[in-house]
Formats: structure tokens, C-alpha cells, sequence
């Protein structure tokens, strides 16, 4: 081998390797019914929708592409990079060549449509080799009286349930629960569930966009229209069983150098984290290490602060950003005063 194609090999190592770093995304919007303007009020997504119900943050969902917005990939859709450097998700089971999650912000102005989601081995027959769709919920904000349905007083028949959704009265059988910044609730396919009017909710779910709505207040759309419900294969579906309030889980507070962290939720689908970033009387930048197994998406709930790799582009972020940070990307270097959570597969 001549100098001369060594050092190209070496060139276009080098060059890989550069692009193995972290960068921001820009979300997809939806305008469903019921959203509001907090997204854009809070939250500074420069998408035009009014309203504006839900931002898809990370996302290779052909239903809501999100794009790259920083870095060699600026400008294009991040399935399409993840298509063509699978690596950047790791090597854990659940990629499968795909990203296995979807994150979304959710601005709840009306209460969303009573639902269910199917699991993986219903969608898998049912809806063309789809995901299910389990997901977790994180409050980031919620009015005094905001509210969610979690499943059902009590054990329920499905000719009762049936009955219920006829005469409409369905409502009395759903327990609703109160909402508090910072809850989180675990909500797995089957379960009954609706987020109430007033929460502001970011979602970590399969990738998957399969719901089947089995009551929505008998409203209307923009164009005059009630949508359309899918009682048949929400009963499929459902789990009847009856279950008591759902507790808050145990969370520990790890402190590290310049920030701490707690686990939120860890299923067999993703790990949630929240961080806490303080570094402003440190002499060093917080740092933790990319995965080798699981990329990992960075998302600010709070606050402002700028990410410096070991190599590639620093980035500024600030309240609402999201960043994908791709395995092999070795050292993560943090700085500035932020609320974040990190998630993982």
C-alpha cells in the first residue's frame, strides 16, 4: 500500500469519526383539536399550526419527520441519516435497523380523546408489522385542576363497556387522577388513558403512531366533522382489569460533579433520566459517556447551557431543544444551568 492510500484511508477515518458527534433537531407539528399555544408560547417552536397540540422532537415516524438542525446532516431528515448509519443507534435488540422511540411535546389546552394502544404482537398483525405503542408521560407543567384518565374504577365487562360507549356515559367508569409538575406515569399498551385539559406532557414512547380512540366528547373538527373512533379494535385491545391510583415512583438523586440525575422510568423499551445541570460555580464541565449499545436524545426542559463533544460542533441549547447524541460518540461535555431529560434504549 502506497503513502499516498494510506493517508486517504486515514483521511476518511478521520472524517467518519467527526460526524460521530451530537446535534440538534427540529420537531414535526401537529394541530390536532385540542392543543394549544404553549409550544410556541413557552417553548419557541417556530411552527406555524394553531393550534399547535404536539411537537414530535425525535422522531423517524413517516407520520412526523423530525431533521437534522445542526451539524455535517444539517437540513435533513434524521430517518434518512439513521438509514444510512445504523451504528449511530447502537447495538441494543430494540433498533433493528429503526429507531425504536418517539419523542414528543405535548400542549393539552382540551382534554384528548379517551384511547388505547395496541402492544407490539396486535400491531404487528394488525397494522401492517407496526410497533405497539407503550409510553411514559412526564408533567412539565400543570393547571391546579389538570386531570388524566388511568384505566378504570374497577373491573369492567365488555358488554358493559360497550353499553357505556353508546349511551355515551363512559366517563363514570374511568378513574381519573390529579396531575403535578414533575409526576411521571407509566402507561402500557392496553391500558385506558387520556390526558386532561391543562398538562403539558413530554412523552417518551415506541415508535409507533397506532390509536384507537373509543370516546372523544362527541366533538367536531375544524371542518365540521366528528373523528373517527375505533371501538372494534380498541376491544381487541383493552385491559378490562380495574386498578387502583397510580403511585409516583421512588426517585433517587445522584449528585456528580456539576449536576445530578434521577431514574424516571426503565421498561423494556427505554430508560428515562432527568438531569440536572449546575455548573455555573464549577471550574469544569459536567461529563458523562455516550453508550457504545444505545444512542441517546437529550431533551431541555428548562433552562439554557452548551454542549462541547470531544470533537465536532459545540451547541448552544435552550428550553425545548433536542439533541441526538449517536453511540460511539465518547465523551460528553456540559455546561450552563438546565433541567434535561436523557433517554436511552
Amino acid at each position: 500500500m502506497t503513502n499516498k492510500n494510506l493517508y486517504g484511508i486515514m483521511k476518511n477515518m478521520e472524517s467518519d469519526q467527526n460526524k460521530i458527534t451530537p446535534f440538534l433537531l427540529k420537531p414535526a407539528g401537529k394541530d390536532y383539536l385540542w392543543g394549544g399555544s404553549r409550544l410556541r408560547d413557552d417553548f419557541a417552536k417556530e411552527i406555524d399550526m394553531e393550534p399547535l397540540a404536539e411537537s414530535w422532537e425525535c422522531s423517524t415516524h413517516p407520520d412526523g419527520l423530525s431533521m437534522v438542525a445542526s451539524g455535517v446532516y444539517k437540513g435533513r431528515m434524521l430517518r434518512d441519516v439513521l438509514r444510512e448509519h445504523t451504528e449511530y443507534m447502537g447495538i441494543h435488540a430494540n433498533s433493528a435497523g429503526e429507531l425504536p422511540i418517539l419523542i414528543k411535546l405535548i400542549d393539552a389546552a382540551k382534554d384528548l380523546s379517551v384511547q388505547v394502544h395496541p402492544d407490539d404482537e396486535y400491531a404487528r398483525q394488525k397494522e401492517h408489522g407496526s410497533l405497539g405503542k407503550t409510553e411514559m408521560w412526564y408533567v412539565l407543567d400543570a393547571r391546579k385542576d389538570a386531570r388524566l384518565v388511568y384505566g378504570f374504577h374497577h373491573d369492567m365487562k365488555r358488554e358493559i363497556l360497550e353499553k357505556s360507549l353508546r349511551e355515551g356515559n363512559i366517563e363514570k367508569y374511568l378513574r381519573k387522577v390529579p396531575v403535578h409538575k414533575d409526576d411521571v406515569f407509566y402507561i402500557e399498551a392496553g391500558r385506558v388513558h387520556a390526558i386532561g385539559a391543562g398538562a403539558l406532557i413530554a412523552e417518551i414512547q415506541e415508535n409507533s403512531n397506532i390509536t384507537y380512540r373509543l370516546y372523544d366528547y362527541n366533538r367536531v373538527d375544524k371542518n365540521g366533522k366528528k373523528r373517527e373512533l375505533h371501538i372494534e379494535r380498541a376491544m381487541d385491545v383493552i385491559n378490562l382489569r380495574g386498578n387502583a391510583e397510580p403511585r409516583q415512583p421512588l426517585r433517587v438523586l445522584k449528585f456528580k460533579r456539576g449536576f445530578a440525575s434521577e431514574l424516571l422510568c426503565r421498561c423494556q423499551y427505554f430508560q428515562v433520566e432527568r438531569m440536572i445541570l449546575n455548573t455555573e460555580s464549577v471550574r469544569n464541565l459536567a461529563s458523562f459517556y455516550a453508550f457504545d449499545n444505545s444512542f441517546q436524545v437529550l431533551l431541555c426542559t428548562d433552562g439554557c447551557g452548551v454542549l462541547v463533544p470531544e470533537q465536532g460542533e459545540v451547541l448552544q441549547f435552550f428550553r425545548g431543544d433536542c439533541i441526538f447524541v449517536p453511540a460511539h460518540a465518547a465523551v460528553i461535555r456540559l455546561h450552563g444551568k438546565a433541567t434535561m431529560l436523557k433517554v436511552s434504549c
